[in-house]
Order: C-alpha cells, then sequence, then structure tokens
C-alpha cells in the first residue's frame, strides 16, 4: 500500500503497461483499413463512427474516431510524433515488410538506429507508426546511446528494406544485417 504526504505519493508508481491509442480522422474506412492491415489488428467493436481494434489480448490496443469535418494534419503543429510496435525478431519485422509492401503500403522511413532497426510508416492522415526490432539487450542500448557514436548521430542511417531481404534469404546472419554503421 502506498502512502501519501501532501506532497503526492512517497513511492514511484509506474504504468503496468501502455493500455491503447486513440486516432481521430476524416478518413475512417480508410484507417480502419490501413491499421487492421499493418497491425493485422482484429475489430472488437465497430459502428460508423468508432472502431476498436486489437492484435493481442488487450480488448482493444487502438480505436478509430471518424470525425469527417477534420482538417488535414500538415504537421506544423504540435502533437505525437510516431506510436512504436516491436516485434519479436529480424524475420517476423522482415516478413512484416514483404506484407505490408504486397499491399501497397511502404516505409516513409526505414533507419537503423543503433540499439533498434525501425520502419517507419505514414498512415492515410499522415500519422507515423514504427515497426522496429531492439538489436541490442538493454544494457548494451545503454552503453550505445551513452557513446561517442549515438551523440554524433541519435538519428541513425538509413537502410533499403528490399536489401536486407534479400540479405536474409540468402542466409546472412541478423547479427551481420543489423550491425550499425556510422555515416
Amino acid at each position: 500500500m502506498t502512502t501519501t504526504d501532501p506532497n503526492g505519493p512517497t513511492e514511484v508508481i509506474r504504468p503496468v503497461k501502455l493500455a491503447h491509442f486513440v486516432i481521430r480522422t476524416p478518413r475512417f474506412e480508410q484507417s480502419v483499413h490501413w491499421w487492421s492491415t499493418v497491425l493485422q489488428a482484429e475489430t472488437r467493436h465497430q459502428n460508423d463512427f468508432l472502431s476498436f481494434l486489437t492484435y493481442d489480448d488487450e480488448h482493444h490496443r487502438l480505436a478509430i474516431v471518424s470525425m469527417p469535418t477534420l482538417a488535414d494534419n500538415d504537421r506544423t503543429h504540435a502533437g505525437l510524433e510516431h506510436v512504436a510496435f516491436t516485434y519479436a525478431d529480424l524475420d517476423a519485422l522482415l516478413a512484416t515488410y514483404v506484407r505490408l509492401k504486397r499491399a501497397g503500403i511502404t516505409p516513409v522511413a526505414p533507419i537503423n538506429h543503433g540499439m533498434t532497426l525501425s520502419m517507419y510508416y505514414a498512415d492515410p492522415d499522415g500519422n507515423q507508426v514504427e515497426l522496429q526490432i531492439d538489436t541490442m539487450t538493454p544494457a548494451e542500448a545503454e552503453t550505445f546511446m551513452a557513446s561517442d557514436v549515438f551523440a554524433a548521430n541519435p538519428i541513425g542511417v538509413r537502410f533499403d528494406p528490399d536489401e536486407l531481404v534479400e540479405r536474409r534469404q540468402a542466409g546472412e546472419s541478423i547479427q551481420a544485417i543489423v550491425a550499425y554503421t556510422p555515416a
């Protein structure tokens, strides 16, 4: 049990998980289709103005709200930059890339950040989602992020996803494919 004083809790209390996020859109049907395709999500409930989607055991990880009169997102206002999803391994990430490419969905920015290998996509409204894998243990990532290499380029380097698919299909090791080479 947490005790409190007039200034707030006396111990650190953190959330146990990220439950869901909500997108408002003037492109309801396209957005529901896009997010369902990208996350391979199932619809748990939908009506004319609201859709609840999930890709796991949570009742919903994403809600999409139809707001037909919204102006387009021109990315000139403050707001959320992107939301990220981690895949189990490189093969799962690359298989997802291939599946999405076949559906006409391609990344706007594939970036090797060093501690992650990431592909950024944009939904029909320009909201960005990062599909990624961790390429280091948490301790290795912490050390890397404290390094001069990371400080010199905290964004990372772009890569060609098709090249990575070819390399993996040719039998190249995961370690070699995800290795970070500063630009």
